[in-house]
């Protein structure tokens, strides 16, 4: 849902409590439509808020999410960094029932003189824009620049006055309606339900309010406002208490999820129109609620539409190997059957007497044949039945040399099939973006992508990708590889000879290595290590996984293996179940 402006306003309340008196420390803009701002006080912990004026996910609200930011910062950032680096957030404020929010800032300008300064985000759909104006409410720039034409009703522009945005024509601020207009109201609507009505008649509802208003009413929402047999009293109940549950800030933030844990709504109230087709729970505050259900599901969506191409990429590629290794185990079954071609060879070179030249096939006793009976062999009648025989010898020994090559075919096969194999299932748990640009690194060095001729992004650095890090419950450091690269290089190269290395069996999956420092592991840590090894593995889906588990100094890397392909011995193995919560629970990266 949007966020309406009774919504917008318990998020202002929270903020204001968090965020008032901090200074900013930094800006990014990671995004084009998103504002970061790095927030410190003397002493206090630093503080992200994530300002968002993109048209379906307008927010504003505190962040622990983290994101990639272009090697160039946008003009806009540019301009803000310039304005606001330093400034004090003095206040936020919110026009009555409107979606504007306006952060007052102390700051000093380029000669060292103070100065007030306001950043106002309007989260009004297509038209959501983040506005910075001086103390003459002048826009010194915005993140959107509209108007300019004569007949604009409202331009936003760099040098002009700040208007504010236009207020809904006809509808009437629920906030400040008295009882007998309301009664009024009901006895000259129209023919609508009820949750329409509303949302026709009064700003800052959002559709979400409105069905709850009807459902609260009379547990319904499709009910029609003129069909009501009680003149809308209960409506009218319902409508007084909700403005005065508004008025007194009585608001918590409520999150509506799908069976499977998928955010659906939110509300800052609880939401009671969808029965048990829902899951309602409250949620520890607003900017965790928002962070759930818009950035996480923002990032899954941009992070799917970047995986989309190569995990179809790396699909196509295993359904080729698939295709390829059918017909090289069908050509080596084929060989199997050479045998005949020499019995054929022998049978021939048995029976030379008999045969004549030009003559087309042979009709001769089998002595291979352990019942007895005749043999039928196809004959060239251009040639000599000693040429005959030679033929069918020499097919037989390439058919062995073949045999052997196929057999060397399909073990390469198998081995590609399983390096595919780990890469889709390293494509299918990213976290971030860098982690699909090192994969395609990856994938550029084993020849699966080719390498796009970009010198001045080849030029410039990007950040490294590291392994995701834990702490078990005894303290010691477990960390899980992210790709089959960054598993070669935990695995043969940073850890040491006697820390502990595991690996669901015969899984694809991450390498996981506990760092001993010379200590051996508890059986409590070996198990919570196990658990990621199993999180992190192909098999996450699936109930008891057995993990192996060996120091590094048994983990070898074949001749020629392919990125995160090892061999190991002396190992044991530990039977566990993928734990999420107890990843959450140990996570130390972020």
């Amino acid at each position: 849902m949007p966020l309406d402006a009774i919504c917008l306003s318990a998020i202002r309340n929270e903020l204001a409590e968090q965020i008032q008196g901090l200074k900013i420390e930094k800006i990014q803009q990671p995004e084009r439509d998103v504002i970061i701002l790095t927030l410190r006080g003397y002493g206090s912990k630093t503080h992200r808020l994530l300002i968002s004026a993109g048209s379906g996910d307008t927010r504003v609200h505190l962040t622990e999410f983290k994101f990639d930011n272009p090697k160039t910062p946008p003009m806009f950032c540019m301009l803000l960094r310039k304005h606001i680096t330093g400034a004090k957030i003095v206040n936020i404020t919110q026009p009555p029932a409107e979606r504007v929010l306006v952060f007052v800032l102390d700051t000093v300008n380029s000669i060292g003189v103070q100065a007030k300064k306001s950043i106002i985000v309007e989260m009004i759909g297509r038209q959501s824009n983040i506005i910075l104006i001086d103390n003459n409410r002048l826009i010194i720039d915005c993140l959107r620049r509209t108007g300019g034409e004569l007949n604009d009703k409202r331009a936003v522009l760099p040098g002009l006055l700040y208007r504010d945005p236009p207020i809904q024509e006809g509808k009437i601020n629920p906030l400040k309606i008295k009882e007998k207009q309301l009664i009024d109201l009901i006895i000259n609507s129209g023919n609508e339900t009820i949750d329409k009505w509303l949302l026709s008649t009064f700003s800052a509802f959002s559709p979400l309010i409105c069905r709850e208003l009807a459902w609260r009413a009379y547990k319904d929402t499709d009910i029609h406002i003129c069909k009501l047999d009680d003149n809308g009293a209960a409506l009218r109940k319902v409508f007084i208490d909700f403005i005065k549950f508004v008025n007194n800030n009585d608001f918590n933030p409520w999150l509506i999820s799908s069976s499977d844990d998928k955010p659906v709504d939110f509300s800052f109230t609880k939401i009671e129109q969808y029965e048990n087709m829902y899951k309602v729970t409250r949620e520890t505050n607003f900017s965790l609620m928002l962070d759930r259900f818009f950035t996480r599901r923002a990032q899954e969506q941009r992070l799917g539409q970047r995986s989309a191409a190569t995990l179809k990429m790396m699909t196509t590629a295993r359904e080729r190997v698939i295709r390829k290794l059918a017909v090289q185990k069908s050509e080596l079954d084929e060989t199997l059957k050479r045998d005949h071609l020499r019995e054929c060879g022998d049978i021939i070179m048995a029976n030379l007497h008999t045969i004549r030249k030009g003559q087309s096939s042979l009709v001769a006793e089998d002595f291979y044949s352990a019942t007895g009976g005749k043999r039928e062999i196809k004959l060239d009648p251009l040639k000599s039945p000693q040429q005959n025989a030679a033929k069918y010898y020499k097919t037989y020994t390439k058919s062995g040399n073949a045999g052997k090559i196929l057999a060397e075919q399909i073990q390469t096969g198998k081995k590609e099939l399983e390096y595919i194999e780990s890469v889709i299932e390293q494509i299918k748990r990213v976290e971030n973006e860098n982690d699909i640009i090192e994969i395609m690194d990856e994938l550029i060095l084993t020849g699966y992508h080719k390498k796009k001729s970009h010198p001045k992004q080849q030029k410039s650095g990007k950040p490294v990708s590291l392994p995701h890090v834990f702490s078990s419950s005894s303290g010691m450091r477990i960390y899980a590889g992210k790709n089959n690269v960054q598993n070669d290089k935990l695995t043969l190269k940073t850890s040491s000879k006697t820390d502990i290395w595991l690996h669901a069996q015969k899984f694809q999956g991450a390498h996981v290595v506990i760092s001993c420092a010379g200590i051996t592991p508890d059986e409590l840590t070996i198990k919570e290590a196990a658990s990621i090894a199993a999180y992190y593995s192909s098999a996450r889906a699936g109930g008891k996984i057995p993990v192996d588990y060996t120091q590094i100094r048994n983990v070898k890397k074949p001749s020629g293996g392919r990125p995160g392909m090892v061999i190991y011995n002396d190992f044991q193995t530990i039977i566990v179940s993928p734990d999420e919560d107890l990843l959450t629970r140990l996570r130390v990266d972020g």
